[in-house]
């Protein structure tokens, strides 16, 4: 096996980081990180391997392209794992400056950093060199009202700010191919969950708030669908696209696991109830903090991926069920409250966002 250097950009957020665990920890290749540290940036996601004489990290912003110069000289990398973004949709809804600026700009920024590396590279390193764009299934749009799955022929209908700038990076990436000959690949994933996921999406906001007595605020009716993807599956199907994918092409990757947002609070009761019998503030049971509160605009209604593609081309499966992953991320979030302590402790105060300034209405749920 040839060694490596992956250049990962985004390695200190939730994704990004196991990618980073899972090549150090089940290769011989080497990583340098490179994250701006903004809100969602925790390093103590990387406790494992911060030590590893095969891991570095550089805090630099994507947007800075003297910065990932410099970088490209010192390391010399003969991939980049683009996994930097900014990836809230309500964020994107209350100020989408930031999406713009980090998704699109950093994007063609360090596009540029790279052909320019890779305009020095040998022959042979130039093709074997790989661009690896990681995206969401967001880009897609909406699939109300059918029973169709998203595949890599999909056309593109975003519908927020933030799917919106991950759209026009994809874009932005398949054209850097197309006209400059850079080596891309593209990936578009499902949800994510799993261990050390900032506690501002769905799965851990409702983990934390149900342990605090507190509301679990769920969008509209719930009825919302979504594709769940363990993130250490996400993780090793980004290290078979970047080492086995070809030039050029997409590959969507899925979990194979459709639930509405009320099933996917309702499991997480269920597990607390069985993991927490102890409730806090005298409640009878979780799902009494139940709350229903008023849609986000443009709320895409159901996200399906069709992950045929990298199951027949690459070999990639998804290890763990909906209800495995489930268990297993309820059980890392009780194991290491010091972990999400820390997070809650800096500017992050579980707060409601995407709102545009609009009132919300909050029904308690009756029995």
């Amino acid at each position: 096996m040839v060694l490596m250097l992956f250049l990962i950009t985004g390695g200190a957020g939730f994704i990004g980081s196991a990618v980073i665990r899972n090549i150090i920890l089940n290769t011989e290749h080497s990583v340098i990180n490179v994250d701006a540290l903004t809100y969602a940036g925790n390093l103590e996601s990387l406790s494992e391997v911060s030590d590893n004489e095969r891991y570095s990290f550089k805090q630099v912003n994507i947007c800075d392209s003297r910065a990932l110069a410099r970088i490209f000289t010192e390391y010399k990398p003969d991939a980049v794992m683009h996994l930097a973004a900014e990836t809230h949709v309500d964020r994107s809804i209350d100020g989408p400056a930031a999406f713009i600026e980090t998704n699109i700009v950093g994007t063609y920024t360090l596009l540029e950093a790279t052909r320019a590396y890779w305009n020095t590279l040998t022959k042979d390193r130039k093709s074997a060199f790989r661009f690896h764009h990681i995206s969401t299934d967001e880009v897609y749009g909406d699939l109300e009202g059918t029973d169709d799955l998203f595949t890599e022929e999909t056309s593109y209908e975003p519908s927020s700010p933030y799917s919106a700038s991950k759209a026009s990076s994809d874009h932005l990436v398949r054209a850097w191919l197309r006209t400059y000959g850079l080596p891309t690949i593209v990936t578009n994933c499902s949800n994510n969950y799993g261990p050390y996921h900032f506690p501002e999406k769905l799965i851990p906001l409702m983990i934390l708030n149900a342990l605090d007595g507190k509301p679990l605020p769920v969008y509209g009716d719930g009825m919302q669908i979504r594709d769940w993807l363990f993130v250490e599956d996400h993780a090793r199907a980004l290290y078979r696209v970047v080492t086995e994918g070809v030039v050029g092409e997409t590959y969507n990757i899925g979990g194979h696991n459709e639930k509405s947002n009320i099933e996917v609070v309702k499991t997480i009761c269920s597990l607390l109830e069985e993991l927490v019998p102890n409730k806090p503030n005298g409640i009878t049971q979780y799902s009494d903090l139940i709350t229903y509160v008023t849609d986000r605009p443009g709320h895409d209604f159901r996200y399906a991926i069709d992950a045929s593609k990298i199951d027949q081309k690459l070999g990639w499966k998804p290890e763990e069920s909906f209800e495995s992953g489930i268990r297993k991320t309820v059980e890392w979030y009780l194991d290491n409250k010091q972990w999400w302590c820390r997070v809650l402790d800096g500017s992050y105060a579980r707060e409601r966002l995407g709102v545009s300034n609009e009132s919300i209405v909050v029904n308690k749920v009756t029995k």
